[in-house]
């Protein structure tokens, strides 16, 4: 059985852009390729909602270009259960009230007993500080938070 994996919007936009003239970024956008051409298939992954909104956002172009990426991969819909866990996120310590999203992102693949959370967000979602709270609070609401990491994490024995 191959591991559940949530795709944050994040993954989907470094694949498609265009290459960044910012360095940190472009490394990113070839290690997100890289991962997608040498493990997707490894997983059996899935979008939300949250996903499809954010990716339809902005220039029309790169938008058609995500969600194009996005076609044939599951989508997992908001619940009213993912809802109430989004809200515990957000608090001191946690997620502030503008990252309502990332909240919701957390939510989902919690809710959805995901693997993995793959992701290049690290204000709100890969950061280290705010995740150990997180992770209390979806064992409080009986659910455990996926394990969040980037396509370089995730790269397995295929990067050595």
């Amino acid at each position: 059985m191959k591991a559940r994996l949530y795709l944050e919007t994040t993954i989907v936009s470094y694949l498609v852009a265009r290459p960044s003239s910012n360095a940190v970024i472009r490394v990113r956008q070839r290690a997100t390729q890289g991962w997608w051409d040498a493990r997707l298939a490894d997983f059996e992954p899935f979008a939300s909602d949250v996903v499809l909104s954010e990716a339809a956002d902005g220039d029309v172009q790169a938008a058609r270009r995500r969600l194009e990426k996005l076609k044939g991969i599951p989508i997992l819909q908001t619940s009213p259960n993912s809802e109430m866990l989004a809200q515990a996120l957000i608090g001191p310590g946690l997620l502030p009230e503008k990252a309502v999203r990332d909240a919701a992102h957390l939510a989902i693949a919690a809710r959805n007993q995901m693997h993995f959370l793959l992701t290049w967000n690290f204000r709100h979602i890969a950061n280290r500080e705010i995740l150990e709270r997180v992770e209390a609070v979806c064992i409080k609401h009986g659910c455990k938070c996926p394990i969040v990491c980037t396509p370089e994490e995730l790269m397995g024995l295929k990067a050595l």
